[in-house]
């Protein structure tokens, strides 16, 4: 199975499968604790929240200029430590600002869609692990190990219900859940020691390549990054702790609900991975990313416009089975129009304009909420992603991968 994948690409792929079963769980689990469970206002939940992607993004610079220096080995073992900490953190204290401290340098991620500084390295390492004609699908199989797991981690919320009926408090459970999130990540750190030096990055003509980027492609790269920050920005507003959040406050929907919500999205997500790398190679990796991006922005915008659980549940579901097909796309069409030893930097770049804009805006939406509604990021957030769509598409429908120059 995956015999066109070298080892290192495997071990990459388990990874990823076991650090977003956590992210998946927490996505289901922390602003609902830090909301209901310890009872933080939504401003310091949203201010919690965008410290966790501001720290991302601190560490994505920090991995985009000295991954390929310091080792990218050594640096993933590095993330995976302070991940292991930030859950150890969150289960032994409610310290606001000790939690502040440790979503800026845990290396979190609430989005229940990975966007971390892991994300620069293992993408750059894995067109290593096949041949050119199999990187589409090594993306779309990393993507789909992630999402796949991502949704058993969503799902395993639901255990909180079963220890709240063995008579534990609910904050004890989620406590648990935080302790389970940092065994996880000590498991990512003894899986990342068994990479091989090929993992680092690859010699040119018996050289080491050269690590900055040409002027050209620093200019491709440069206008991708800002719509990918239109695009993070427009998606800090519905992140889907919020959005599993907003279901749980708005319907009173129970623990085991939530997970259930959780594991179906991440099932479709995973669904349409396959989907992606199929569409792509007959329309093309921008025209895939593009043309399943608006419709599920319109579901989005429909979620809080339904007036029943089942109806808001059932575009919540339509939206979740497109809206991530961009992902693997968007992944190797960015690794695809760069040199190989660019593909940490351009990785690195794109990450760091998502990370930071994402950062922003659970502050902004928590000052929206407030005030407004809680419906209302749901607007913001979709037509945004919109917006950002039409410009993706008129800006980079003419720059194309190798394979679709033929």
């Amino acid at each position: 199975m995956l015999d066109w994948v070298n080892r290192d690409g495997k071990l990459l792929l388990l990874t990823r499968g076991v650090r977003s079963f956590g992210y998946g769980l927490l996505s289901a689990l922390m602003f609902i604790y830090l909301g209901k469970i310890v009872g933080f206002s939504d401003l310091m939940v949203g201010a919690i929240l965008s410290a966790t992607l501001l720290g991302s993004a601190a560490f994505t610079v920090l991995v985009s200029v000295y991954a390929d220096r310091l080792g990218r080995k050594r640096l993933l073992i590095v993330l995976s430590l302070l991940m292991a900490l930030s859950g150890l953190t969150f289960a032994i204290t409610t310290d606001y600002n000790i939690l502040l401290l440790a979503a800026i340098v845990g290396t979190l991620s609430p989005t229940g869609a990975e966007i971390g500084s892991f994300l620069p390295m293992e993408q750059a390492i894995l067109p290593q692990t096949v041949s050119q004609e199999k990187r589409n699908s090594v993306f779309a199989a990393y993507n789909v190990v992630g999402y796949l797991a991502a949704a058993f981690g969503g799902l395993a919320y639901g255990f909180v219900g079963i220890l709240e009926q063995m008579h534990v408090s609910a904050m004890e459970a989620h406590r648990i859940m935080f302790l389970v999130y940092a065994v996880l990540a000590i498991m990512v750190v003894v899986l990342y020691t068994t990479l091989s030096a090929k993992a680092e990055m690859a010699s040119v003509r018996g050289t080491r390549s050269r690590r900055k980027m040409s002027q050209g492609t620093r200019k491709i790269v440069v206008r991708l990054s800002g719509l990918f920050a239109v695009d993070s920005f427009a998606g800090g507003f519905v992140l889907q702790t919020f959005i599993l959040y907003w279901f749980s406050k708005t319907y009173g929907v129970s623990a085991g609900t939530v997970g259930g919500l959780a594991f179906v999205a991440g099932l479709l997500t995973t669904l349409s991975m396959y989907a992606a790398v199929w569409l792509s190679k007959r329309i093309g990796l921008l025209n895939t990313m593009v043309f399943t991006h608006i419709p599920s922005s319109v579901f989005l915008i429909l979620i809080p416009v339904a007036t029943t659980f089942p109806l808001s549940m059932a575009f919540f579901f339509a939206r979740q089975s497109i809206s991530q097909m961009d992902v693997p796309t968007r992944q190797s069409y960015t690794v695809a129009i760069v040199a190989p030893e660019e593909r940490t930097a351009a990785a690195g770049m794109t990450a760091i304009a998502r990370n930071v804009s994402q950062a922003t805006s659970p502050s902004v939406s928590g000052y929206v909420v407030e005030p407004v509604s809680l419906a209302a990021p749901f607007f913001i957030g979709g037509i945004l992603k919109i917006m950002f769509d039409i410009g993706v598409y008129f800006n980079f429908r003419h720059i194309k991968p190798p394979e679709e120059q033929r």
